[in-house]
């Protein structure tokens, strides 16, 4: 039966290792209704492997998962029948033609909205006589999605939707219909290793760095509580100043960047007693941050 009222995703101290490979360290992770969440981290991060967790492929070692309050493991069709999932490798039977392919999946989703999928075909551009095998990477992506999107999931679960597709493509996906879903209430979660995908969509973020979770929280609290700053000394520094909150520190001389995590006017006090005065300032980029987090050995999670 429906859980109406609980959130789509609810991790809770998730574990799973793979004979010495540590793939998921204590990860956890709450995704409310309605938001686009974007997980970010490089190719073995530990994203895709959360993921299957997340669609019952895998049983946890440790903790627990839920989705839309269910275990996924102990009841699949209850969680899968809510949710639409769009993986990086697309495999689609390469025989069918684009119209047959839409036909075939119908028959299992009771919600097909026949309509919708005729409305995404159109604005995708997809020949309805064309197979699957002669299509292009980035239709192959479209017919996929189209497929996810079809019968209107109450979860949009995207595995590196744009990997190897064209600007063009991954723009499509990701605002156009990404957005749209989000807007209706229904909720979306998808994993990239490019960052500008998920600065560009997502409400909520959080980065994986070897199979743990390093920040998570809304976009906009994360941009607003790091800094990019340039200090310059006035004597030489021969190696990198030590600076509360500070995540990564380069530069030579008189002169050195850092990315800070923390409140403003603390560090601009710290970088005083230093030595230092801030000659400029601006707002890192989320592909900035995850490098200096990624860059130092997480000791807190889940901090902002």
């Amino acid at each position: 039966m429906n859980n109406d009222s609980a959130v789509p995703i609810e991790i809770q101290h998730l574990g799973r290792r793979f004979r010495t490979k540590l793939a998921l360290d204590d990860v956890s992770i709450t995704v409310p209704r309605g938001c686009v969440f974007g997980l970010v981290g490089e190719n073995g991060a530990g994203k895709t492997t959360l993921i299957k967790h997340m669609l019952g492929l895998l049983r946890a070692e440790q903790g627990n998962v839920r989705v839309f309050g269910v275990d996924p493991v102990a009841n699949p069709p209850a969680v899968l029948s809510r949710i639409g999932y769009l993986s990086e490798t697309r495999d689609l039977p390469g025989w069918m033609r684009v119209e047959e392919l839409l036909h075939y999946t119908q028959a299992f989703y009771p919600n097909w909205d026949e309509g919708y999928a005729e409305q995404l075909r159109r604005q995708f551009a997809l020949p309805p006589e064309a197979r699957i095998k002669t299509l292009s990477r980035g239709e192959l992506a479209k017919v996929a999605l189209l497929i996810a999107l079809a019968y209107r999931p109450e979860l949009l679960v995207l595995d590196e939707p744009s990997s190897g597709l064209d600007p063009v493509v991954r723009r499509d996906i990701l605002e156009a219909i990404v957005r749209t879903v989000a807007d209706e209430g229904r909720t979306v979660f998808f994993s990239s290793h490019l960052l500008d995908e998920i600065e560009r969509i997502s409400d909520r973020v959080a980065m994986m760095v070897n199979g743990r979770l390093v920040l998570e929280g809304p976009l906009d609290q994360i941009k607003e509580s790091h800094h990019q700053l340039t200090l310059r000394f006035e004597n030489v520094q021969t190696r990198p100043p030590t600076l509360a909150g500070a995540l990564s520190i380069t530069g030579a001389g008189h002169e050195w960047s850092v990315v800070c995590n923390g409140a403003r006017n603390d560090l601009a006090a710290a970088a005083s007693q230093l030595g230092a005065r801030i000659v400029a300032e601006r707002s890192p980029s989320l592909d900035e941050i995850f490098v200096a987090r990624a860059a130092r050995r997480p000791e807190v999670k889940g901090e902002a």
